[in-house]
This record gives structure tokens, sequence and C-alpha cells, in this order.
């Protein structure tokens, strides 16, 4: 199977989930990571890797564990 990225991006009052090089919504609220989690989450049951990402508060790149990539 294939991969499925998201990546979480953008400000209080507009924030953004990018999938296959698409925003499609914004987002008043963080829920864009409830939005990237309940797609993923159908992805993973189809077989696909997936892979959410998105900036910490200082706006650089971090793993889950917050360390620097």
């Amino acid at each position: 199977m294939g991969s499925a990225n998201y990546k979480i991006f953008g400000s209080p009052g507009a924030w953004h989930v990018e999938h296959d090089g698409k925003v499609a919504n914004t987002y008043l609220t963080k829920a864009a990571f409830k939005a990237a989690a309940a797609a993923a989450s159908m992805a993973l049951r189809e077989g696909h890797e997936i892979m959410i990402t998105a900036a910490g508060s200082d706006g650089g790149r971090q793993t889950s564990t917050g360390a620097r990539e």
C-alpha cells in the first residue's frame, strides 16, 4: 500500500491540513489536528503507512518526542 502524509500548519484562527499537496479547509481552532487524525486513522485501516506532522510552537520542525530533525 501507499503512504498518507498530513501536515498541520497555520496560526490561531487559520489552521490548515495539507494532504497530497492540497489544502481543502481552514479551521478556526486546532480542530485541524482532529481532522488529520481522523483521516489518518481511515488510511491506516486501509493498510497505508501514515505520517502526521505539525510545527512546534516556535515554528520549528520536531519529532513526536520533541527532538529536532
